[in-house]
């Protein structure tokens, strides 16, 4: 055998794929034409801009000087805003519980309940978690009932949907399989269900948690009680240094919690 056989022998070289292209452009000159949009349909002047920031400035350097005199009364509050989101994420998880199996299609007994749970959970999100604070409220007086309330029933829509969608993708196997023992739809969603979506479902859980907590001190400056109402009183009043400390309580509860619930999610996950 010659060279020039052996040259013939070689298999032929692959050619190089051709080098993407670069994106960059486009997501400039697309943000680019959005902020223009923004500024053009809201009509912003960049001058009321420049001395706006020069007015919170202003504003934010009252807070500099927090009073945690009465910090044990803080913490109290806190408590009770703490209080307020469990009471409403335990709300929320109860309704799920038994609304979500009936949302999942692959779940539900028959058309109609499926379709009365959808709406149901649809209601449910659709009302504002202000707008039902302020509903009980006036119902049923001010305090930490209310708000845990209106946080149930708000996130029940939330958790209720995340719950059906995650039964909708359990395995058909082992819903049938289950089936095929002769169990009924309360047997199936036990046995079936919620087995296969556990780890899924207490990661929204937590997720749900951790927002109402955030949302808790927000309420109680509607009359929900908790550290959000003093937080609304010492506002009214002026009362900068109070304002500060409680601002600074609230930032830091949610820290803890958002560390303590992202550490659960990793275990869980």
């Amino acid at each position: 055998m010659n060279i020039h056989d052996l040259k013939s022998a070689r298999p032929p070289q692959l050619s190089l794929p051709p080098k993407p292209r670069n994106p960059m452009p486009v997501w400039v000159a697309t943000t680019l034409v959005t902020l223009w949009l923004i500024v053009w349909d809201l009509d912003i002047s960049f001058e009321a801009l420049v001395y706006g920031v020069a007015d919170m400035g202003e504003y934010f350097s009252r807070y500099g000087q927090p009073d945690f005199s009465d910090l044990s009364r803080y913490l109290e509050l806190m408590g009770i805003t703490l209080a307020t989101a469990l009471w409403g994420t335990a709300f929320a998880l109860l309704v799920a519980f038994f609304l979500a199996p009936l949302a999942a299609r692959n779940f539900a007994p028959n058309p109609v309940a499926y379709r009365v749970a959808r709406e149901i959970l649809n209601f449910m999100r659709a009302m504002p978690d202000l707008l039902l604070a302020l509903i009980f409220v006036a119902a049923l007086g001010l305090g930490p009932l209310p708000g845990a309330l209106a946080l149930g029933v708000h996130t029940a829509g939330f958790l209720g949907k995340f719950f059906a969608e995650s039964l909708e993708r359990v395995d058909q196997g082992v819903c049938e399989g289950v089936a095929a023992t002769g169990a009924n739809f309360p047997q199936r969603v036990m046995y079936a269900g919620w087995p296969s979506i556990l780890r899924e479902a207490l990661g929204y859980t937590l997720y749900i948690l951790d927002r109402n907590v955030r949302m808790a001190s927000v309420l109680g400056l509607v009359g929900a009680g908790g550290i959000g109402l003093a937080l609304h009183d010492t506002l009214r009043l002026f009362d900068y240094g109070q304002s500060a400390a409680l601002i600074l309580v609230i930032l830091a509860t949610i820290l803890i919690i958002d560390y303590a619930s992202a550490w659960l999610r990793g275990r869980l996950g």
